[in-house]
């Protein structure tokens, strides 16, 4: 960060992951004993419903799905931002860096929840868990210099690492969610797809935000462009929280419901550790302290000549 980070960026880093850690654990205790009833929606799918706990109103697999994804917010992402808040209370580059990945992380949990979950009593903190996401975003960003980013970043950035994940990230989210929306949007199919809503939520997520992102972190990383670095840094902790948290939900789901999706649930895992493992290198290539005006690796017009 430059000297331009805004001092209420640490605070409300802390109270966004306060706030999560509050939402995934009443989740994850007050769930409920996962009763369920059979109901036909409107476009006439076949759904088994919850009819208690927190998440009443939801189908079996989302619930069940939503359990796992909690218990990887409140383990990992809610201590990893913690810590990073501290770090950027001290001024450390590469923790305002993790910071901003758990940020962006925390924004699209809790902008789907709110906007896929039946409403409930954790709404309230659904919306406004997304709008601080956001805020902190915003002042984190606008604190961050591009020109500083080049500086910070040595030549072992893993350029071609990074632009491969990001491919990874378009290839298989297209991969899963296209043929879903064929199938429902040409074929008009709804059973076992919209899981009792009346639209497909979290591919319009993945495929509006995830797919555009993985695009643009490629492009920017392969070229050395100054955003790319910053792209990098947010994407691999994205990478590791959300395969983690995927892989997470598959496995709940089956424990729930006795479905074993054998092949995504290793799938997620390997992403996540793989996203482990670059980002490793990624924050290993920075930076702190004086050694920033040291000379950095050339950014855009010498790209292609610079190591990975």
């Amino acid at each position: 960060m430059t000297s331009r980070r805004p001092s209420l960026v640490p605070a409300l880093v802390v109270l966004v992951a306060l706030l999560a850690g509050i939402a995934s654990l009443a989740g994850i205790v007050l769930r409920g004993d996962l009763a369920t009833e059979p109901w036909t929606t409107l476009r006439g799918e076949a759904i088994d419903v919850v009819t208690g706990g927190i998440y009443a109103w939801n189908a079996l697999p989302v619930v069940s799905e939503g359990v796992g994804w909690d218990i990887v917010t409140l383990v990992l992402a809610v201590p990893g931002a913690l810590l990073a808040a501290v770090g950027i209370a001290r001024g450390s580059y590469r923790a305002s860096l993790v910071a901003l990945g758990f940020l962006v992380y925390f924004l699209y949990q809790y902008a789907e929840y709110a906007m896929f979950w039946a409403i409930g009593p954790l709404y309230p903190l659904h919306v406004l868990l997304t709008a601080l996401a956001l805020t902190a975003t915003a002042l984190l960003v606008a604190g961050l210099d591009l020109a500083e980013a080049t500086r910070r970043f040595g030549t072992g950035f893993p350029r071609r690492a990074v632009a491969g994940l990001g491919v990874f990230m378009v290839v298989v989210l297209s991969a899963l969610w296209l043929p879903t929306v064929g199938r429902v949007v040409v074929g008009g199919e709804v059973q076992g797809l919209l899981n009792g809503g009346n639209t497909l939520v979290v591919p319009a997520f993945d495929l509006g935000f995830l797919v555009p992102l993985g695009i643009f972190t490629a492009v920017t990383a392969w070229r050395r462009h100054p955003a790319g670095y910053l792209l990098a840094t947010t994407v691999v902790v994205k990478a590791v929280a959300m395969g983690a948290a995927i892989t997470a939900m598959l496995v709940v789901e089956w424990v729930t419901t006795g479905v074993f999706a054998a092949v995504p649930i290793a799938l997620f895992a390997l992403t996540s550790l793989g996203a482990a493992a670059i980002g490793y290198r990624v924050y290993g290539s920075i930076r702190e302290g004086s050694s920033a005006a040291e000379p950095a690796a050339p950014a855009v017009a010498g790209a292609t000549s610079a190591p990975a």
